[in-house]
């Protein structure tokens, strides 16, 4: 499949079929995920990847999924078969840069660049995941407090946010149609 067609698919999924995952798709995808560009070639962007149900009912219990059950919304994150936790080690990114091939100047980074390889590794993730006719779903870190301790992340280490993988259960189209219009996005030669 090409990969416009992938980027015309791609859309989160948050209804998951209760059936797991082939172990050969999810390799390939976490395989496809430690091609991505890295700042310096820094590689300081990891994936925690977590199966069990008594984990991943854990994550959900943390992220405030019984609420929402109880609002009628769906389960989510405890119906995932696997969810990936992007982190990202900070330190690793200052020591590559604090050697004697990297000039000084790019030390003062506008953005922290962890943030832009734990982003490009998340759009890998997204298309590989497709590509292996999966779906798949964002969770921003910051509903997930206490995710650190629960799996055991170094603090140093910087949870990133979870991504879910599964087969979809939903046949809703996602909300792509309700996109801003190009020329809104899109500025040629000046804002």
């Amino acid at each position: 499949m090409s990969l416009y067609n992938l980027l015309n698919r791609r859309r989160m999924v948050r209804e998951y079929e209760d059936r797991p995952l082939e172990r050969d798709k999810l390799e390939r995808v976490l395989a496809a995920a430690l091609r991505g560009p890295s700042a310096g070639n820094s590689q300081g962007v990891s994936l925690v990847v977590v199966q069990t149900l008594e984990n991943r009912q854990a994550i959900a219990a943390l992220a405030g999924e019984p609420d929402w059950l109880a609002r009628g919304y769906p389960a989510w994150l405890s119906l995932a078969p696997v969810h990936l936790i992007l982190c990202a080690e900070p330190q690793v990114y200052r020591d590559r840069y604090a050697q004697p091939d990297k000039d000084t100047a790019e030390k003062n980074w506008p953005v922290p660049y962890w943030h832009v390889d734990a982003g490009c590794m998340l759009m890998i993730l997204l298309l590989a995941a497709l590509e292996e006719g999966l779906a798949a779903g964002f969770q921003g870190i910051h509903n997930l407090p206490g995710l650190a301790d629960l799996l055991h992340i170094p603090a140093e280490v910087e949870p990133i946010g979870l991504l879910t993988l599964g087969y979809s259960q939903s046949s809703r189209k996602g909300h792509s149609a309700n996109r801003p219009a190009r020329a809104q996005r899109v500025h040629l030669e000046r804002w």
